[in-house]
Parts: C-alpha cells; sequence; structure tokens
C-alpha cells in the first residue's frame, strides 16, 4: 500500500470511528436527553448508517476515503462479529445452531425456486437472476462476488444484484425488529427469524443490535449472528451448485478456501471461551468472578462498537444516486423474494419453533 492510498484509508476509518462516536451521543441526546428513557431506546445503528448516508450523499469529496469505509466493512465488522461469539455458550452454539438448518435451508431453497420461476416474467437475465437468488439468500454482497466469476457475471449484473441486497437488506434491517418483537414472543424465535431472513451478516448484526437497544433483550443479538453464520456457511454448498447448473462449458469453479467465511472460527473460539471461563470461574471468589464479569462485559461493549463503526462505514459507501440510474424490473424481482424469504421464515417458526 502506498503513502497516499495509506493516507486516504486511515482518514476514512477516523471518520467512521468519529461518526460512530457521534451516532452515540446523537442516540443518548435523543432516546435519553429529549425523550425521557432511562436508556435511549434509538440504537446508534440508525444514527451511524443515517449519518454516513446523508453525509456522503450530500459531497462527492468522500470518495477518497473509500479505501477506509472498505477496511472498515471488511475487516472492523468482522472482528466485531468475532466478539459477539462472548455472548454464547457451547450449549448455545448446539441448541441454536441445530434450529437455525430448520429455517435456513427451507429459506434458501424457496429464494432459488422463486426467483428461478419468475426471472422471465420480469425479464431478468440467467446470470442477474442468480446472483439475486444467491444474495438474498446466503449473504448479500459476499455471496454476490464469489459467484459471479464463476457464470462470467458482467460488472452490470454484479452492480445490480448488490443494489437490491443493499436496498432491502437496509430496510429489513431497519423494519424486521419491530415486525419480529409484534410476531413472535421468545429470543431464540426472533434471533432466528432476524438471522434466517435479512441478506447481509452486516445488516443482521446491526439489525440485532437495535433489537437488543429496544426492547433490552440482549440474546437476541447473538442467536441472530450464529443463525446468519450457519447459513453463511452454507455458500460452500450453494454457490458450487449454482455455478455448475448455470455454466456446463465453463471450466471456472469457485474454490472452496476463498469463499468460506473464515471469522466463523473466530466467533465460536469466544463462544467456548465464555464456556469454559463460565465453568472454570464457577466456584472462584466474588472478586475473581467479578473481574470475569467485567471481561465480558468489556467485550460486548467492543463488538458494539466495531459494529457500530462498520454500519457508519457501510453508510458512507452507500451512494443513493446510482440507484436511480438502475432498472427498476429486477427490484421487483429482488423485493418478491426478500419478501417470500421473510414470510418462509416467519411461517416455519411459527410452526416449528415457537
Amino acid at each position: 500500500m502506498n503513502n497516499t492510498k495509506l493516507k486516504w484509508t486511515i482518514s476514512g476509518i477516523m471518520l467512521c470511528l468519529i461518526t460512530a462516536l457521534l451516532a452515540i451521543y446523537l442516540s443518548d441526546l435523543v432516546g435519553i436527553g429529549l425523550l425521557g428513557f432511562e436508556k435511549s431506546p434509538l440504537s446508534p445503528i440508525i444514527f451511524a448508517i443515517l449519518l454516513g448516508l446523508i453525509i456522503n450523499n450530500m459531497t462527492v469529496k468522500l470518495i477518497k476515503l473509500e479505501p477506509g469505509f472498505k477496511f472498515c466493512i471488511k475487516y472492523v465488522l468482522k472482528l466485531g462479529i468475532i466478539f459477539l461469539g462472548i455472548r454464547l455458550s457451547l450449549l448455545d452454539f448446539v441448541q441454536y445452531g441445530s434450529n437455525s438448518l430448520i429455517v435456513i435451508i427451507p429459506c434458501i431453497l424457496s429464494s432459488i425456486i422463486i426467483i428461478t420461476l419468475l426471472k422471465d416474467k420480469f425479464d431478468v437475465s440467467e446470470n442477474l437472476s442468480l446472483l439475486i437468488a444467491v444474495g438474498t439468500s446466503i449473504c448479500g454482497a459476499t455471496a454476490i462476488v464469489a459467484l459471479a466469476p464463476s457464470i462470467n457475471a458482467k460488472k452490470t449484473e454484479i452492480t445490480y444484484a448488490i443494489a437490491n441486497i443493499t436496498v432491502f437488506g437496509l430496510l429489513a434491517m431497519f423494519f424486521y425488529p419491530f415486525i419480529a418483537n409484534n410476531v413472535f414472543s421468545n429470543d431464540l424465535s426472533i434471533g432466528l427469524f432476524l438471522g434466517s431472513s435479512i441478506h447481509e451478516t452486516a445488516q443482521v448484526a446491526g439489525s440485532g443490535l437495535i433489537y437488543a437497544e429496544q426492547y433490552s433483550r440482549q440474546d437476541v443479538v447473538g442467536i441472530a449472528m450464529l443463525t446468519k453464520l450457519v447459513r453463511n456457511t452454507l455458500m460452500v454448498i450453494v454457490i458450487p451448485y449454482l455455478a455448475h447448473r448455470s455454466l456446463s462449458n465453463n471450466n471456472t469453479k469457485p474454490n472452496v478456501s476463498t469463499i468460506f467465511p473464515y471469522f466463523i472460527i473466530g466467533f465460536i473460539v469466544f463462544g467456548l471461551v465464555r464456556t469454559f471461563g463460565d465453568y472454570y470461574f464457577l466456584n472462584q471468589n466474588d472478586s475473581v468472578i467479578n473481574n470475569w464479569n467485567l471481561i465480558i462485559h468489556y467485550i460486548k461493549q467492543s463488538a458494539e462498537f466495531l459494529l457500530i463503526i462498520a454500519m457508519a462505514a457501510i453508510g458512507y459507501n452507500t451512494n443513493l444516486k446510482y440507484f436511480k440510474k438502475l432498472g427498476i424490473k429486477p427490484f421487483y424481482l429482488g423485493f418478491i423474494a426478500a419478501s417470500m424469504v421473510g414470510l418462509i421464515s416467519i411461517s416455519i417458526i411459527g410452526l416449528l419453533i415457537v
């Protein structure tokens, strides 16, 4: 990395950091200072994304800071997710992981089937429909970028697909916590719904934190993230299958090692640390137990702050002007697919989990 790029990368990271601090301040100012709540019901996540969106779309001068925004989305976000593993024990991994598969698999299959059946009706190309399907059903932009080379997707098709999951994923991130609270009554169902129906890992993390802030139920964040990470892992099966089905004459095959979301390992490691730490310190004196609980608290706080920084970066990395140039038909298809995944998730959780 040359000195100029390093300078802009650091500047972009610092802007996201400052925006995150401002978002926390605004959350307390509005929720506590103006509305009078003991704890602000308005998550800093919302303010971080909105600040990034507004500032980025009011000026063109921030394009130089893009390397910093991408660094936050790629690395700061993943570190925050890894730290979220401290919220769950090994027992939670087994319990929630097995439940999540019951919901995730039908959601993935239904998304792919629906888009395959409707693509001709909306005059959407085979490649674009596959990119929208994998982005909606698995893990957003990561899955889209991983599949694109294997099906020889055009740059415009990749952009359309990412625009789809960005628009509907952000909408879901803001509204699904409130829908979940009205539809479900327990943390497991709510976490499963958020983790199985929202596109991007970052959006699931944001949605879980919004719910936790709004309703003071912290366990939802961990359940939602575990569900999403299980969903991400299935990318190593779904992407090769779609690529093989799409291109019988193409020798390019996706490399599993390049698409596997390795940060899941870090998430699990922190869950193991929590499990063994709770077991080891169970019979220690109060001072030791308090210190252990304090460490857990600081790791949780660090995870939330890192995710707020990443959400600010997502806001700064989203250009609303560009969406005006895109055709509307792929968005219809994306909207239908996203809505159906949400409805199927609700239905399965209602029938088999609750």
